[in-house]
């Protein structure tokens, strides 16, 4: 949706006519200044794509990404799938059509009479991706945001009457934000061209809200409102109002700020109580505004996040804008709601939009459910060999991308910064090129001078720069890049990789661990006929051919049970790890769901269609994924008859409130579920925010029945809390 406003709107939603323009001759030859010939008709919104247009896909089409596997195009093995009329890739979901470059939509509309001498805008919610507008002959002008609505002013052609609308959507890659982002990448979404959300047509008066920005202070309870108004408005009075309203005059420039209480018990924001209020501003002509904000505060403390003065640990995944059966992200609130309460379920209470930012309607999901959203500006600026290289054609490197940066950074901080879920900016993912720290610096310091209202990095990854309020690494607890078996949970720590503890004490700001856990099961083949959309798990079906060739199909079901089972226990371990380190200030799984870009990756616990799979569900995953759990610190799981078990036993605390007392109780559990041992710890102090010791455990052991496999489980006297250990 586009944040509405007391204004007439007429939506330009239903059928347009089409031309594509594959050979980018429609400037040249005037397009706009005629009835598009050769047209066909198209939806809007909506994309080409879901309305299967385009070209078929062959092994010679170009796609927009560059991390996939050459075997496809060399490898005798793939021969039966590069055959025309048989084309199965593997690296991607294979869209049923594709087609990348200028497409003209142009329909005839019909500007009311009442509308005579009001200011008249055209508003594209999210257009993919750079538009040129056309009212008969004239030129509105252009947008190239990938993140926020384009908005074209029609000044005197606006005139009373019917007019012929054009507009020349292109999504090339013009401005080289990195054909990886997934902000533009056919690795997730698709490189669709199409306009989705709102499409309208505005009448404003001759004077009119432009922009109102609310900054909370939580220790007054007050907020600070500035605005800015366009027109003839000096000397005139807005209207704020949340409970009584306050009229404070409008400036010569054109801007107003105000301070306004909201009374001592006025209600705070974050996962736990995410309490909203509601500001409306109104000029004297009756153009209004409601803006919806939350009473929160995001700083820092050490190498902790602190929210209203509360420490807070990031529990993360990444969100790389899958969604198969469109191709595109949803518009609605209620598909948000869904998904974010489907994440919530898993015990998660914050998401990461890897190299691209959602549309005003995730936001408003975030805010009402308490959902901390880091928020990237649409970049993944670099080819892996630039990542790999540094050949000079990163960030900071002299292309456009240095300045279109910038500027979208702040046009997404100017349209989605009052919502409090929006706590975490980042410029994008893993910068390449010899230039990127220069860049990212001045970006931070420009960024942190326009709004202070979140927290920025400089880019997810990597570097660690001066400016940076926090930082997202690579965690080395587990593995590290090219690492293979060697990691901790096929043996032992590599001895290349520090201590994790130390590298976070010697760090002094917050670090979240960046895209952990990536443990993949083996995919799910039958899921291949949920795919319903244009997207299609094209290697599913060269699997499945695998799999019968090699005698094995039978089988299918056993792999995925038990891959997925182990999977389960790799995020269990890695997760605790995450949770037992002092000074963490939270993880990103790299995601909750499958990825099905860069190759097949079945690396959720839910699949691309965010279903959650059979082997592990939402309770048993918040066993060791939540605001509260109880930890052991176990040295092994193997134990001979003559031997102890040792634990040390811990509650991360993150939950809304500290506890003066806890006490946990432990039991040794049988396979057939039945208690063997058991006993109660000393009652601990515990306090938010951290993990805190609650006793340690010995077991001996000479006298459990053996051979056996057994359960340590750990419970928090007086609540439902408990989590286990084979």
């Amino acid at each position: 949706m586009i944040p509405a406003e007391s204004i007439p709107t007429l939506t330009l939603a239903g059928a347009w006519q089409l031309a594509l323009d594959a050979g980018d001759t429609g400037l040249a030859g005037r397009w706009f200044a005629r009835p598009l010939t050769d047209a066909r008709p198209v939806q809007l919104p909506g994309s080409l794509a879901v309305q299967r247009i385009g070209d078929d896909v062959t092994k010679d089409t170009a796609w927009t990404g560059t991390v996939f596997d050459r075997a496809f195009y060399d490898s005798p093995d793939y021969a039966p799938y590069r055959e025309p009329g048989r084309i199965k890739i593997p690296f991607f979901l294979q869209p049923d059509k594709v087609f990348t470059g200028p497409a003209w939509y142009q329909r005839e509309i019909e500007i009311p009479a009442a509308w005579s001498g009001r200011r008249l805008t055209l508003a594209l919610e999210r257009p993919h991706w750079l538009t040129t507008a056309w009212l008969d002959e004239t030129e509105l002008g252009s947008g190239d945001s990938l993140s926020t609505a384009h908005e074209f002013a029609l000044g005197e052609a606006g005139t009373p009457g019917r007019h012929r609308l054009t507009l020349r959507i292109d999504n090339r890659l013009l401005v080289p934000v990195g054909e990886n982002a997934h902000s533009v990448s056919d690795q997730t979404q698709g490189n669709w061209n199409g306009c989705i959300g709102g499409m309208e047509l505005r009448a404003t008066a001759p004077v009119w809200l432009d922009d109102v920005q609310v900054t909370p202070r939580v220790s007054t309870r007050s907020i600070t409102v500035r605005g800015s108004v366009r027109g003839p408005a000096a000397g005139q009075m807005v209207t704020l109002a949340i409970g009584s309203p306050v009229f404070v005059e409008i400036t010569a420039d054109g801007t107003f700020t105000a301070e306004l209480g909201l009374g001592a018990g006025a209600g705070l924001w974050d996962e736990f109580t995410p309490t909203l209020h509601t500001l409306t501003v109104t000029l004297e002509n009756g153009e209004s505004r409601a803006v919806r904000f939350g009473l929160r505060e995001i700083t820092t403390q050490g190498t902790q996040f602190l929210l209203n003065d509360r420490p807070v640990f990031f529990r993360g995944t990444l969100d790389n804008c899958i969604f198969p059966l469109t191709g595109h992200p949803p518009m609605d609130v209620g598909s948000w709601r869904q998904y974010l309460r489907l994440l919530q379920g898993y015990g998660l209470n914050h998401v990461r939009f890897h190299s691209w930012c959602p549309p005003e309607a995730a936001f408003v999901a975030g805010d009402e459910l308490g959902v901390y959203f880091h928020v990237e500006a649409a970049t993944w600026p670099n080819t892996m060999a630039v990542l790999w290289a540094d050949t000079g054609n990163g960030i900071g490197d002299g292309t456009s991308v240095d300045a279109w940066l910038l500027a979208e950074s702040r046009r997404i901080l100017r349209a989605y910064g009052n919502h409090p879920c929006f706590v975490l900016m980042a410029a994008g993912n893993e910068p390449g090129g010899p230039h990127h720290k220069a860049y990212l610096t001045e970006w931070l310091a420009q960024m942190r001078a326009f709004d202070h209202r979140r927290l920025y990095t400089c880019t997810a990854g990597w570097p660690e720069l001066p400016g940076s309020q926090f930082n997202v690494i690579p965690d080395p607890r587990c593995h590290l890049w090219g690492e293979g078996l060697k990691s901790r949970l096929n043996g032992q720590p590599p001895a290349t990789t520090a201590d994790y503890r130390t590298i976070i004490a010697q760090r002094d700001r917050p670090v979240i661990s960046h895209e952990i856990g990536q443990w993949a099961s083996y995919p799910a083949l039958r899921d291949a006929p949920k795919y319903t959309g244009h997207l299609k798990p094209r290697s599913y079906e060269i699997y499945a051919d695998s799999l019968a060739t090699h005698h094995l199909a039978d089988q299918l079901d056993d792999f995925v049970s038990a891959s997925g089972k182990l999977q389960a226990i790799c995020y269990k371990e890695e997760i605790e790890s995450a949770l037992r380190t002092p000074g963490l200030g939270g993880f990103q799984l790299l995601n909750l769901q499958d990825f099905p870009g860069q190759g097949t990756a079945p690396i959720g616990v839910i699949n691309a269609l965010g279903e959650p799979k059979d082997y592990i569900g939402a309770a048993e995953f918040r066993r060791f994924c939540g605001p509260i759990v109880p930890l052991a610190r176990l040295t092994k799981r193997v134990f001979m008859t003559d031997e102890s078990l040792e634990a040390d036993v811990e509650v991360a605390w993150a939950g809304p409130v500290a506890r003066s007392l806890a006490v946990a109780s432990w039991a040794l559990v049988n396979e057939a579920g039945h208690t063997l041992l058991g006993g109660q710890l000393p009652p601990q102090p515990v306090a938010a925010g951290q993990t805190n010791p609650l006793g340690h455990v010995t077991i001996p052991l000479r006298h459990v029945p053996a051979p056996g496999r057994y359960q340590l489980v750990v419970r928090l006297d007086g609540t439902a809390l408990a989590n286990d250990w084979d």
